[in-house]
């Protein structure tokens, strides 16, 4: 690790690993994994960059969190977040950046704490939306024989999650999601949270709301699992926005099209360290 690198666990059961010191990024990545599926791809945007803390949290039921008796819903998963970040960091400013799942928490922390949130950034968010407007889903390349060869469990989250299945992507898979999958507490994330509990009992995004936080929305074209369209929504509540819909990527764009997912977060950070650094 390098220097100002640490590990930590917090009082409220959940696992972080942080990076840096500095300004404050708080980092959730999506179901079913754990925190080094986004670290992998986004500590390269800071190996020029000084004056950055980045907080890569397991969510609760991944990783190395645990999930305590009392969470039923994402209500309660948000609460296990809240918590934990106003113990780390009391009255701070930050920014956020959320995957899938991931990011819908993100948008739960910006609707609880918007007060101290300076901007925010949706990889390919899930929704407070029960019936997503999806695209037909579509394989772009794909090698059977390499397929043929993974276990069971591996070839079919592969072929659910890629749209992209070649051997440079299965590397990128086992390397960085993978891992994750295999600490995740199944019997929570199959329980009836699922269908019962997943959506808060607010609304991110009320008709009215309008958050003047800058943001930056990264959709996959042919993602069939959390969609795009449904995410136009998004602008009319964030005045300050940009919003990429990237071609050739489905849900897992920061492999599918890692470059221009890359390059767009470092457009974003340009612009959020000259406010804040």
């Amino acid at each position: 690790m390098k220097p100002g690198d640490n590990m930590r666990h917090s009082s409220s059961s959940i696992f972080y690993e942080s990076c840096g010191e500095g300004y404050p990024l708080v980092i959730l990545h999506g179901l079913g994994t754990d925190h080094r599926s986004m670290k992998a791809w986004m500590e390269p945007l800071f190996e020029k960059r000084t004056g950055w803390r980045r907080i890569y949290l397991d969510l609760p039921a991944h990783g190395h969190s645990s999930v305590e008796d009392w969470v039923k819903t994402s209500n309660d998963l948000l609460e296990m977040l809240l918590r934990t970040l106003d113990s780390l960091l009391p009255g701070q400013r930050f920014s956020l950046i959320g995957k899938s799942f991931g990011g819908y928490l993100a948008q739960g922390i910006l609707f609880k704490r918007a007060e101290l949130v300076d901007s925010i950034s949706l990889i390919a968010p899930a929704l407070h939306i029960k019936e997503r407007t999806l695209p037909s889903r579509v394989v772009l390349e794909s090698d059977e024989q390499l397929l043929a060869s993974l276990d069971a469990d591996i070839r079919t989250a592969f072929k659910t999650l890629m749209i992209v299945q070649t051997e440079q992507s299965l590397e990128a898979f086992l390397q960085e999601v993978q891992p994750g999958r295999l600490l995740a507490n199944r019997e929570f994330l199959t329980s009836d949270w699922r269908t019962k509990g997943y959506f808060f009992c607010f609304e991110p995004f009320a008709e009215e709301r309008i958050y003047p936080q800058s943001a930056l929305f990264l959709l996959g074209r042919q993602d069939a699992i959390c969609g795009y369209r449904d995410h136009f929504e998004l602008l009319k509540h964030f005045p300050h926005s940009t919003f990429a819909l990237l071609d050739h990527a489905g849900h897992m764009l920061e492999i599918e099209q890692r470059i221009l997912v890359q390059a767009h977060l470092q457009e974003w950070l340009d612009q959020l360290g000259k406010q804040h650094l």
